[in-house]
């Protein structure tokens, strides 16, 4: 059942997260012939409640409001050490009493103060996920996902990650129909392809005078030949174990993982930039065809070309986004 949902806001609270809770649960969409939620705000407290953009919110209801609810939705706040008792408390208190619980952002700290997190596996914004799981060693952090169902419990990611999660449960629970409904309302995708690591903004690695910076450079401006750790070995004057040391102290991974993230920073660029094929972005990279590009995109993105150039070509995104190597 889905008919009561509450959004919990704190001092500091994020408008955009809130907003979120707010656009898919909170209006009134009956001439569309989709649902009606009974949507309420609650907080530590009735009244002022700061934001992080500088405005105050009036919030009518205290953590009570959580008692009848079938859905909570925790938006976010800047991360605390610790969080208001009787909040925590009722938000745990209606997770167990059969309430589903969804943590957009940051929200997920207060999942993990109220125990919620225990034994599952969950995420947060990608700036956050080391401290997520840092504090909550009981949990397993998934840190390139939109977002994690663990029934009664989900967590998402930063931002637009939380309607993502909205719209999975209202899928899940209600159908794709209506999912699509309050979508189309919202003039989103129901469903987007890959992680939040395709998000993440990194700029390349510079050559930082350190004794490999020189062949990092190179290999990093001919990402098209073959690189063997025989030949870079050969080139630094190294045997090849002392050069797959070197390589691993100097850039906390191997020379082949290292590759294969870079060859993927390149095919992002051409594909955010370019209209050229992907089998060619694909050759130009070193990946030598489209078939392997599309496997390592997968495996590293969560994601295709295909639908990564629609989601950044010409846009406004601003650096490459990082790949965890």
């Amino acid at each position: 059942m889905l008919t009561n949902v509450v959004a919990v806001v704190l001092e500091e609270v994020h408008p955009f997260e809130l907003g979120v809770a707010c656009e898919v649960f909170g209006l009134d969409r009956s001439e569309q012939g989709l649902p009606v939620y009974d949507f309420a705000v609650a907080g530590e407290r009735t009244g002022p409640h700061g934001t992080h953009a500088g405005f105050t919110m009036d919030v009518p209801h205290g953590p009570e409001r959580l008692a009848t609810a079938d859905l909570v939705v925790v938006t976010a706040t800047g991360v605390r050490e610790r969080y208001p008792a009787p909040l925590v408390r009722a938000v745990r208190e209606a997770a167990e009493r059969g309430a589903r619980v969804l943590s957009i952002c940051s929200g997920a700290f207060l999942l993990g103060e109220a125990g919620l997190l225990d034994g599952r596996r969950s995420t947060t914004h990608w700036r956050h996920v080391d401290e997520l799981a840092r504090r909550f060693p009981h949990t397993v952090v998934e840190p390139d996902v939109l977002y994690v169902d663990e029934d009664p419990v989900i967590t998402s990611a930063g931002t637009a990650a939380g309607i993502d999660a909205c719209l999975h449960l209202v899928r899940r629970l209600q159908g794709a129909e209506v999912a699509r409904g309050i979508a189309r309302r919202m003039v989103v995708a129901p469903h987007r392809e890959g992680g939040q690591a395709q998000f993440v903004a990194r700029p390349l690695p510079q050559d930082d005078g350190a004794p490999l910076g020189g062949l990092l450079d190179r290999m990093r401006h001919q990402l098209d030949q073959e690189w063997t750790v025989d030949r870079l070995a050969a080139l630094a004057h190294m045997s090849p174990r002392t050069f797959a040391r070197r390589f691993q102290q100097e850039t906390g991974t191997t020379p082949h993982r290292w590759l294969t993230g870079q060859r993927l920073l390149l095919a992002q660029r051409l594909l955010e930039g370019t209209d050229e094929p992907v089998d060619a972005i694909a050759a130009s990279c070193g990946f030598g065809n489209g078939a392997t590009l599309r496997h390592h995109f997968g495996r590293w993105l969560g994601t295709s070309p295909l639908a990564y150039r629609r989601t950044f070509a010409g846009g406004p995104w601003a650096g490459a986004p990082e790949l965890r190597v």
